[in-house]
């Protein structure tokens, strides 16, 4: 089964491979040098409030809030 894995070449230049798992060299796609396996982070974010996506507390609030002000007017 083929993964995708991020390699960077001796000249700097990073890029991601579909390669098998056991794979650890790969041709550079922009100078064609020979190019290792790497670790790069993972790009994810949470929102520290709710530990959901970005946003969700945002939403949540503005939810809220239209919810609070139709309530006043009801009253």
């Amino acid at each position: 089964m083929l993964r995708i894995f991020d390699f960077m070449c001796t000249n700097g230049h990073v890029f991601e491979v579909f390669v098998k798992p056991e794979t650890n060299q790969a041709h550079c796609s922009e100078c064609g040098e020979l190019a290792g396996k790497i670790i790069s982070p993972v790009k994810c974010m949470l929102d520290p409030v709710s530990g959901s996506f970005p946003g969700a507390t945002m939403k949540w609030a503005r939810d809220r809030e239209q919810k609070i002000k139709k309530e006043r007017k009801a009253s």
